[in-house]
């Protein structure tokens, strides 16, 4: 049972940061950015709209969460690990629980396109993913 609620964790933790609609479960929406949310589903929400012109952070109980939907395309880990894995064969970890990518066990990329490490290498990933992100995304 804990592996299940493990992955309902990290798959809620792709969804901080991102642009997100709130249900409450007597109807009312909210929209923002996800900067905040527990294992009972209190989250808060940042840039705030449906609450009010002067409201631009808001701190919500769980108990009244029917949904939270994500409004943002998911960035495509995966996609990018295995063109990096084109470049860096056998030395590419894809790490969604933590949101980056692993190459040689010393560079990191974010979906933000940060990049942590230094030299050649760490060059090439910044290049590899600049250029990824230029590159038109296919619809689902």
């Amino acid at each position: 049972m804990s592996v299940i609620f493990r992955k309902f964790g990290e798959e809620l933790n792709a969804f901080l940061g991102r642009h997100v609609v709130v249900v409450t479960a007597d109807g009312k929406e909210y929209s923002g950015q996800l900067t905040g949310v527990d294992e009972k589903l209190n989250i808060v929400l940042d840039k705030v709209v449906g609450v009010g012109p002067n409201v631009f952070k808001l701190a919500m109980n769980g108990e009244g969460v029917r949904e939270i939907r994500l409004m943002d395309r998911p960035f495509d880990y995966r996609a990018l690990g295995e063109r990096l894995s084109r470049v860096f064969p056998g030395l590419v970890s894809v790490r969604e629980d933590v949101g980056a990518i692993i190459v040689m066990e010393k560079i990191k990329v974010t979906d933000k396109g940060i990049v942590e490490g230094t030299g050649l290498a760490a060059d090439k990933v910044k290049a590899i993913f600049d250029d990824y992100m230029r590159e038109p995304k296919k619809q689902p």
